[in-house]
């Protein structure tokens, strides 16, 4: 036990240190990790690492599903739902049934059977990998809202799918309306079982005397909750946890405080990280294990099969999405889309940002060692070395290449008609103009009387005032940009001087280090307040 918690310490150095080589090369930290695990892999003496899919599934899964669910805007997830749908779903479907029929035709003694296993496993792209290379580069924002909630349900598609071809090879038949009916009540049961548990943490937030620290921790507890007890009545786990995380994401305002939010989301970030890096880093760790446990299949077959399937992967999804395209053209004129004319570009970097994540890693492991009989499950080595193949190609050559074809192919962003810089001036000009109604009609009295609040005016009418000249500027004139770039470096040398001061009061007897550690946090999130106002400026320490 010591030796291995001193083991993880050791991964998780690593696993910082090659985030911070992966950010001087301008690389997606998950393809460095992979790459870095798997030269790890091959360092003489290293013990091989073995992957539990129970640590995945219940462990890692849940937390980061949630996570995933809070960061995602419901409004854009609610605009994209139909292609959103289509992809976690009838996509995730349409994939295993090729790989299905591909690796059946292609393996000797693959089944059926055993080919929808590998499809389901497969079949889904992950979240963390596309998200973090496209957040990283300059794309349109539908195209990283479809990404993240296509990869935040398709989980659910793939290892309900993966769930009924393990029931059909151990019993040898598949009873297809058996499995239809099956299917949506996994699917829907899951949803409900996630908004019911939702509900039940909302009241408990709300109505009974929490502080920050008890409601973080019970955001901790919350997913492992809804995906144990939905997995209970084998209902999707996947689907529970996201439904409730978007159910609560939604809400947040309402149950919980401005101090739980914000020390919230800093904990929550750092433990997504933390968990993210240290999966990534175990697949590339993974390999020598995988490779060891072959059996009879020769090396050179097992990587013909997995690039050729790699291959297929690759073209059925870019296939669908210029699909899904064209029908979205046609059926734009029946109903009401997003977009009734989609873009063949965003399409073809859609289709591209299919990268393959450890739930088709862990799905793999999670195969049993034995059928029902006791004979040795069949083909499992196999599957799990292609799904690894499948992993490595898929984020490597597919992540590598993302950020040459987005520059390539020139993507336009067409959702938002005004620009960033601009919708930031409107919503804190009306923000201002806001708070200085609410003092001239409901305060005026105390306002007079208050020299306090006579500031706070003077501050709200000069905000206004800036914010309407910068927003009256001509269209070609950039003194918007540089009078808001000139105002963040020089706010921020302001708050830089008040911490300096700040840390010379702390060396004196008479004041005391509690009260100057309170204003050290305010001024920290005041700077963080400026820099996610101007968030395309660099951190100021």
């Amino acid at each position: 036990m010591h030796g291995t918690f001193i083991g993880y310490l050791y991964i998780l150095l690593a696993i910082l240190f090659l985030v911070m080589l992966a950010g001087k090369l301008k690389i997606a930290y998950p393809i460095v990790l992979v790459l870095g695990g798997l030269a790890l892999s091959f360092v003489p003496g290293l013990p091989n690492i073995q992957i539990d899919p129970d640590l995945i599934f219940i462990i890692f899964l849940p937390p980061l599903l949630y996570e995933a669910a809070w960061q995602t805007s419901w409004k854009d997830f609610w605009k994209w739902r139909r292609v959103i749908s289509s992809f976690a779903f009838l996509i995730v479907i349409v994939t295993a049934c090729v790989v299905a029929f591909v690796s059946s035709s292609l393996i000797p003694g693959f089944t059926l059977a055993l080919g929808f296993l590998l499809g389901g496993i497969v079949s889904p792209p992950d979240a963390v990998s596309a998200t973090t290379i496209l957040r990283n580069i300059k794309v349109p924002k539908r195209l990283i809202t479809i990404v993240e909630g296509e990869s935040l349900l398709n989980d659910a598609s793939s290892l309900v799918v993966f769930r009924f071809a393990l029931v059909a090879v151990e019993s040898g038949k598949f009873v297809f309306h058996q499995a239809t009916l099956s299917f949506f009540i996994v699917i829907i049961m899951g949803i409900v079982t996630g908004i019911v548990i939702a509900l039940i943490f909302y009241a408990i937030h709300r109505w009974l005397p929490t502080t920050a620290n008890i409601d973080i921790i019970l955001t901790f507890i919350t997913p492992y909750m809804m995906y144990i007890v939905a997995e209970q009545f084998h209902f999707s786990g996947v689907l529970a946890v996201v439904s409730g995380g978007l159910f609560l994401s939604i809400r947040n305002h309402q149950f919980l405080s401005q101090r739980s939010r914000i020390q919230g989301v800093n904990v929550w970030s750092t433990i997504a990280f933390a968990m993210n890096g240290l999966i990534f880093m175990l697949i590339g760790l993974e390999l020598p294990f995988i490779v060891g446990q072959l059996g009879p299949v020769k090396l050179s077959d097992a990587i013909r099969y997995s690039l050729i399937i790699s291959f297929v992967l690759i073209i059925t999804r870019l296939i669908c999405t210029f699909g899904a395209a064209l029908f979205t053209r046609v059926i734009s004129h029946v109903i009401t889309t997003a977009d009734s004319n989609p873009s063949m570009k965003d399409s073809f970097i859609f289709g591209w940002a299919g990268m393959r994540g450890v739930v088709s890693l862990a799905a793999a492991l999670s195969i049993p060692l034995y059928l029902a009989d006791g004979k040795d499950f069949p083909q499992r080595n196999l599957i799990l070395f292609i799904t690894f193949v499948v992993i490595l190609v898929t984020l490597v050559f597919q992540g590598l290449t993302l950020p040459w074809l987005v520059r390539i192919v020139k993507m336009e962003e067409k959702d938002y008609l005004i620009p960033h810089a601009e919708q930031e001036m409107i919503v804190r000009r009306k923000m201002s103009k806001a708070a200085l109604n609410l003092l001239n009609e409901k305060y005026q009295t105390e306002v007079n009387r208050n020299g306090l609040l006579r500031s706070l005016k003077l501050k709200m009418e000069s905000d206004v005032k800036m914010l309407e000249r910068l927003q009256n500027s001509e269209p070609d004139d950039n003194i918007a940009e540089e009078f808001f770039t000139e105002y963040y470096i020089i706010y921020q040398d302001v708050i830089r001087q008040q911490r300096d001061l700040l840390h010379k009061m702390n060396t004196k007897a008479e004041i005391e280090e509690e009260i100057v550690r309170k204003h050290l946090a305010l001024l920290d999130m005041e700077q963080e307040k400026m820099r996610q106002i101007f968030n395309d400026q660099p951190e100021v320490s």
